[in-house]
C-alpha cells in the first residue's frame, strides 16, 4: 500500500469567496506547503492554467499538481458536450502528471450560493438518475481511456448530498466511475465513510480528509444558513481538531489496501484559523493515524 499526503490551496485562498485569502500571494501559500511537507497539492483558483508556467512553478516547490476540481453540467448537457467542454481542464492534468480527475456536478448546486440555505439542497427524481448516471459513466470512461482516474465528488449542496443520493449514484453510475470520498461532507451528509470504503472498495479512487464541528452544523442548518455561511462559521476544521475518528478511517482504507493521495481540504477563514498551524496539525494527525493501521 502506497499513500501520498497532498493539500488543497483553500485553506489559504478560497475560491468560492475570493475574499478569504484573496491577497495572499501563491508563491506564498506554495512556500508553506512545502516547508509543511506535503507532497503535493490540487490546483487552486490562482493557479496558472497553462503547463508551461506551472510546471517550472510547482517544480521549483518540489510538489507534484494532484488534480483538481472540475466543475460539470451533465444535468444540463450531453456527455459528449461535457467532454468537449472539459478539454482544457484534461490536457492541463495530463500535462502535469496528474492522477485524478475530480468532478463534481454543479448545474443546479447551491453551495456557491450565499443566500440559499443549505437545507435547500437540490435532489433528483427517480426518473432522472439513470440520464444522469449514464452520462456520468460515459464521460468516466472516457477519462479512464486517457489513463486518469475519474473521482466524482460527493458535496454538501449538490445532487449527491445524502445517504440516499449516494446509493442511488452507485446504482446508475458504472465501475469506471471512482469517488471522491470526502471525509467532512460525508459526515455531515449522513455518509458512512467506512461502510462506504468497505462495501465499495473499487469506487474510492481518491480521498479528501476534513473534520467536521457537527454542533455549528446543526445550528446552522437549522437556522437556514447557507454552505458558505457555515464555512465562515467553521463548521470544517482538520483532522485532529474536530469529531471524527481518523483511526478508524485510516484502518478502513488499510483494510481495502487503499494506494494514492490523501489530501487535507478543511475551508476555513484564514484570518481566525491559521493555514499553516491548521495544516500542520491535520498532517501530523493523518501521519500519525495511517502509521499505524499500516499504510505506508
Amino acid at each position: 500500500m502506497s499513500i501520498r499526503f497532498g493539500v488543497s490551496p483553500i485553506a489559504w485562498a478560497n475560491d468560492d469567496m475570493p475574499e478569504l485569502g484573496g491577497d495572499t500571494p501563491l508563491e506564498s501559500i506554495l512556500h508553506d506547503i512545502q516547508e509543511l511537507g506535503f507532497e503535493g497539492v490540487e490546483l487552486g483558483g490562482k493557479f496558472p492554467r497553462a503547463a508551461a508556467a506551472l510546471k517550472p512553478l510547482l517544480a521549483k516547490y518540489r510538489l507534484d499538481l494532484i488534480g483538481g476540481w472540475y466543475s460539470g453540467s451533465l444535468l444540463a448537457q450531453s456527455a459528449h458536450d461535457e467532454i468537449v467542454a472539459l478539454q482544457p481542464h484534461l490536457e492541463l492534468l495530463k500535462a502535469m502528471g496528474s492522477t485524478v480527475f475530480v468532478f463534481a456536478e454543479t448545474s443546479n448546486a447551491i453551495h456557491g450560493q450565499r443566500g440559499t440555505a443549505m437545507r435547500d439542497t437540490p435532489q433528483l427524481g427517480t426518473d432522472e438518475w439513470p440520464v444522469f448516471g449514464q452520462r456520468l459513466t460515459e464521460v468516466a470512461d472516457y477519462i479512464q481511456a486517457q489513463g486518469i482516474r475519474f473521482a466524482y465528488h460527493h458535496h454538501l449542496g449538490t445532487v449527491v448530498e445524502r445517504a440516499s443520493d449516494l446509493q442511488a449514484f452507485l446504482h446508475h453510475t458504472g465501475a469506471s466511475v471512482g469517488l471522491t470520498l470526502d471525509t467532512g461532507h460525508a459526515a455531515l451528509g449522513g455518509i458512512d465513510a467506512l461502510a462506504l470504503i468497505a462495501e465499495h472498495p473499487a469506487r474510492i479512487a481518491h480521498v479528501h480528509c476534513k473534520d467536521v464541528r457537527r454542533e455549528v452544523f446543526d445550528k446552522l442548518r437549522a437556522s437556514g444558513a447557507s454552505f458558505l455561511d457555515g464555512v465562515l462559521a467553521g463548521m470544517f476544521t482538520v483532522p485532529g481538531d474536530g469529531g471524527l475518528d481518523y483511526r478508524q478511517l485510516m484502518a478502513a482504507l488499510a483494510k481495502i489496501h487503499y494506494s494514492g493521495w490523501i489530501v487535507i481540504e478543511a475551508e476555513q477563514d484564514p484570518a481566525l484559523a491559521d493555514p499553516r498551524t491548521y495544516a500542520q496539525l491535520g498532517l501530523g494527525t493523518l501521519r500519525e493515524r495511517a502509521a499505524a493501521a499500516g499504510l505506508q
